[in-house]
């Protein structure tokens, strides 16, 4: 166990008298947080794993937090690295948190917060020297007593050899572990004799490595440190996006981290590209743009979009669902509030050069985009119709979500004027969704077109949610989906070969396990009811070999066949389950329903897993006090194909991700 350190830094005071509010003695005061984070200040270990890495150059912000002695106040802050002071202003506000935590041993302690407590801020700071360097604060009280904190952080070296990847792209399978593309092998392609019929695109990469994805305050990652690690080469907390933790409620003013997307683009004047099938303002897709505390705050997240990443990333392709952001507040389906808005601190504004924003719920934003030069498509019929010379494209194809692939399917199977509007797509109001696929085929179209290159992240983002809900048959053809997407990038990378293509996950989602094959036909299973159901589950040599028949657009023609496949989930809520797949998915809280289309589906989508498969359904009792899974702390895979794949081998960091991928397109020669 690493030892405690001077994470509470005050002279003759034991930490027990501290963690107990002892204040009687005059001592100096107390540094409670110094970021960039460190185990040298947080255990007084100055020995790797180093918490905090950067690229020569790239901009991150320094900041404290420090309480004076009562009756005092703080005279002075001074950052300084490798001992030599830092120039730039120094910016102090309140700590607006009622507790803060500090690390013991190996236990976390809140106290209160002491009174008066600041927050100092030193923005914008990078160096190019490589290796560790020290990180030290001076403050000094105003009774001129002065206490001294350390921290450590490193510049990652880029090494000058090999040739560089123009582009990257990097896939991102939300919640995607090694069962689901297991799952997914299965379905898709077959088993036959104990071999795949056919390989996955995904399979067809040939470098592999796996990934650790905790996140700086947790084993368990959530989506928004999950993907931000592979964004900024950081660490963050969870919930948190391309930023540091900080001991105030404000939730655009956190310590910022420069992006890829941001580095790239003023760097190497390359493009940034961000598609998925979830609202755009969620985790991941956000992770490669706006920085925020708050992954929720979806008015200030997409604003972001068009007032920083726009013009700082580069940003030309912006495509999901998320329509409810970019409408004025008056407007049917709208959810922009005061609330989830973004005004930045003018410190923070002026230092990293950036608007301040405003509280501005009536914006028309989708308007504002196109002001911008943006062509916007609403649905796949003008996204397949945008013009060869599109250089800027934005697609929002739903209020918010977009619907899964099954429903999706099933939507494109059943698309006569009689039929349309009996379909999960139809009675969204969002008939003619794109998939993901598809959107990948026109964001490489108009990215192409910067002959500096460009990063594209595509999410595949309900292989997740699905996961979530332990809804089997939609997670599973979510990923066959995104491994569509999968092999339109792998063609591109064949036709350009100075193209890195990534494939990875936030997180492993719900502990996903292939338990076996149902041991009878459709339609005795059909038949089952509560008291027999579970007996139908074949485990070893009644397994077999699940066959799916497939159709013409490549998905199964059912996904209940004879003898099909059952998934079991390790983190799972209490569910319902008769191994059938759900005719309808869950009840998406997530979708705008007052005067909405949506609002006339809701009363017949099941609200929870306990509220679906009550006829025939046995329960299954979960380990996970929540009505849905969770995610998993366990490793996922990675998959690396083109120039400098062979960097992702082996067992990695996520962060590690980061810096492999900016030594593909950094170091070398084109």
């Amino acid at each position: 166990m690493k030892t405690m350190s001077c994470l509470l830094v005050r002279c003759g005071l034991a930490t027990a008298a501290l963690l107990a509010g002892a204040s009687a003695l005059s001592a100096a005061p107390v540094v409670y947080r110094l970021t960039p984070p460190s185990t040298l200040f947080s255990f007084n270990d100055a020995l790797p794993p180093i918490i905090a890495r950067f690229l020569p150059g790239q901009f991150f912000d320094l900041q404290c937090t420090v309480s004076p002695d009562a009756g005092q106040t703080i005279a002075g802050v001074q950052f300084l690295v490798d001992n030599v002071a830092v120039t730039g202003s120094v910016a102090s506000t309140p700590a607006t948190v009622s507790t803060i935590t500090n690390v013991v041993g190996s236990v976390a302690i809140n106290i209160a917060t002491p009174a008066n407590t600041q927050v100092f801020t030193l923005r914008h700071y990078a160096t190019n020297t490589a290796g560790v360097h020290t990180l030290k604060v001076v403050v000094t009280q105003s009774d001129a007593q002065t206490v001294n904190a350390s921290g450590n952080f490193e510049i990652q070296a880029i090494n000058t050899v090999g040739r560089r990847a123009k582009n990257i792209i990097i896939l991102i399978g939300d919640g995607m572990g090694s069962s689901h593309r297991t799952a997914a092998r299965i379905m898709g392609k077959g088993v036959q004799m104990g071999k795949a019929v056919d390989k996955l695109a995904m399979d067809k990469f040939p470098v592999t490595g796996m990934v650790e994805t905790s996140s700086l305050n947790s084993i368990v990652t959530d989506s928004a440190p999950g993907a931000s690690c592979y964004s900024t080469g950081n660490k963050g907390n969870n919930n948190q996006l391309n930023v540091f933790p900080d001991d105030t409620t404000t939730t655009f003013d956190n310590p910022r981290v420069e992006t890829i997307g941001e580095y790239l683009a003023r760097t190497g004047g390359k493009s940034l590209g961000i598609i998925t099938t979830a609202d755009v303002f969620d985790a991941t897709p956000a992770a490669f743009g706006p920085h925020t505390s708050a992954r929720a705050n979806g008015t200030g997240i997409c604003d972001q979009y068009l007032d920083e990443i726009v013009p700082f990333a580069n940003l030309k392709v912006l495509m999901g669902g998320g329509r409810k952001w970019f409408l004025p507040s008056t407007t049917v389906g709208s959810a922009r509030t005061s609330g989830s808005d973004s005004v930045l601190p003018a410190e923070l504004a002026t230092a990293w050069g950036r608007p301040v924003g405003a509280l501005d719920v009536n914006r028309d934003l989708l308007g504002d985009f196109q002001t911008a030069g943006f062509t916007y498509a609403p649905d796949r019929t003008s996204l397949n119709g945008i013009a060869n010379s599109t250089d800027k494209l934005l697609g929002l194809f739903t209020f918010s979500n977009m619907n899964v692939a099954k429903d999706k399917i099933d939507g494109r199977r059943n698309n006569s004027v009689s039929t349309l509007s009996n379909t999960v797509v139809g009675a969204y109001g969002f008939p003619d969704q794109p998939m993901l696929d598809e959107m990948a085929d026109k964001a490489l179209q108009v990215l192409s077109k910067n002959l500096n290159g460009f990063v594209l992240m595509i999410e595949g983002a309900s292989i997740d949610k699905q996961a979530h809900n332990m809804d089997t048959e939609r997670m599973i053809e979510d990923t066959i989906e995104f491994d569509n997407a999968v092999e339109r990038c792998r063609q591109f990378q064949i036709a350009n070969p100075d193209t890195l293509v990534i494939i990875t996950a936030d997180h492993e989602c719900a502990g996903v396990a292939i338990i076996g094959a149902s041991t009878v036909t459709n339609a005795n299973l059909l038949t089952k009811t509560s008291s027999n159901i579970r007996a139908v589950v074949g485990t070893f040599d009644l397994a077999g070999f699940p066959q799916y028949p497939l159709s013409g657009d490549g998905y199964p023609t059912t996904t209940d066949p004879d003898f099909k496949m059952l998934i079991g989930y390790a983190a799972n809520a209490d569910r319902n389950e008769d191994w059938l797949t759900n005719p309808l998915p869950l009840r998406d809280s997530q979708q705008p329903t007052s005067g909405t289309p949506y609002g006339s589906i809701v009363s017949l989508l099941p609200n929870l897993p306990t509220n679906r498969d009550t006829t025939n359904g046995f329960v299954v009792t979960g380990q996970v006090n929540d009505t849905t899974a969770a995610h998993t702390a366990g490793d996922i895979p990675l998959s690396a194909l083109g120039r400098g794949s062979v960097l992702f081998t082996g067992y990695m960091d996520n962060t590690d991700v980061f810096f492999k991928m900016m030594q593909a397109t950094l170091g070398g020669s084109n």
